[in-house]
């Protein structure tokens, strides 16, 4: 038979160490590439590093007119808010004032943006309490208008340790969205909602001899 002559091939005997032993290096082999995904440059796209500790946002409805202002204090007593963008590790992004600063015009054309939002950025650790308190500057509809204001902790990993909602109604109302307390490491030991006027430290300040530089915000001593 033509076989005899070995012009058919043979099935070789099935050795199942062998296939075990391949497939583990397929394993192996798909779990390399998936590790060198996981650290190729290409894989970073899109990313943003913070060197913030926290970061805190206070945003309200797209396209909404209204002028709603966040302001936070460290336990050192300084205060970032409008009027002063820096102040101590607190830095405040922009005055987004609703609908009077949401524009540009670009070749004659108005271009409008519709986020509404603050963000205060807490580039350092002071132990002690932080007041986070917002206020409707301008009220120009007439109607309740909802906050959202969140806080995160970014290191060592994002940790949201505040997200909550409240409503403000007419101008001039100010209302304390949270107090939380840091440790000397940076660990959030503790959160209230309990109420505290940033407003009235302002009041408190004048009455005492000192004003507020309408600049910069900085207390100056009360010229005589």
């Amino acid at each position: 038979m033509m076989d005899d002559f070995g012009l058919y091939p043979r099935e070789e005997a099935f050795d199942p160490l062998g296939v075990m032993l391949f497939k583990a290096l397929q394993v192996i082999a798909f779990l390399f590439f998936l590790a060198l995904l996981a650290v190729s440059p290409d894989a970073k796209d899109g990313k943003i590093d913070s060197k913030a500790e926290f970061i805190i946002t206070m945003d309200w409805p797209d396209n909404h007119p209204d002028d709603l202002d966040l302001f936070v204090q460290d336990p050192a007593g300084n205060i970032a808010w409008y009027r002063h963008r820096e102040a101590g590790f607190l830095t405040l992004d922009r005055d987004d004032r609703g609908g009077a600063n949401n524009s540009i015009v670009v070749n004659g054309k108005k271009i409008a943006s519709p986020i509404r939002e603050e963000i205060v950025t807490v580039r350092g650790i002071v132990a002690g309490e932080y007041t986070v308190n917002v206020s409707h500057f301008q009220a120009t509809t007439g109607q309740p208008v909802a906050v959202s204001v969140k806080v995160q902790k970014l290191n060592p990993t994002a940790q949201v340790i505040f997200d909550n909602k409240l409503t403000l109604v007419h101008t001039g109302e100010e209302k304390t969205a949270l107090r939380f307390w840091l440790d000397a490491e940076g660990k959030v030991v503790d959160v209230q909602q309990r109420q505290k006027s940033l407003m009235e430290t302002f009041r408190n300040v004048r009455a005492n001899g000192a004003d507020l530089d309408p600049k910069t915000g900085v207390r100056m001593p009360r010229r005589e």
